[in-house]
């Protein structure tokens, strides 16, 4: 059974920066994508970040040049490094990964951005 286990979020100042991590008990981790999305109060989830099994990434706009998404293949986790956060980066942040109809969330974990 897959299981992705996320950590890392909790309550920063604006500006500050937080790492979350997704620890996933998936066999042959290094093939799938792995993404992180989030989710605000009263708004559908959105994609962040995701990178690919050959280590190409992709960036929400509104993520660009703040948020860096990465992976350890011999940890089978995906981290994403968060700077310069704002108010508006409030959500619980989920880890997802894919392959082809293998398709697998985590429980998330929740991100506040407040003074």
């Amino acid at each position: 059974q897959v299981h992705l286990v996320e950590s890392g979020g909790g309550l920063v100042q604006p500006g500050g920066s937080l790492r979350l991590a997704c620890a996933a008990s998936i066999s042959r981790f290094n093939i799938y994508t792995m993404g992180w999305y989030r989710q605000a109060p009263g708004k559908q989830r959105e994609l962040v970040a995701r990178i690919t099994n050959d280590d190409s990434t992709n960036y929400a706009d509104s993520v660009k040049g703040r948020f860096t998404i990465s992976r350890d293949n011999a940890k089978n986790t995906v981290y994403l490094q968060m700077n310069s956060l704002k108010p508006e980066d409030t959500a619980v942040y989920y880890c997802h990964a894919l392959w082809w109809s293998n398709n697998y969330w985590g429980q998330g974990t929740q991100v506040t951005v407040s003074s």
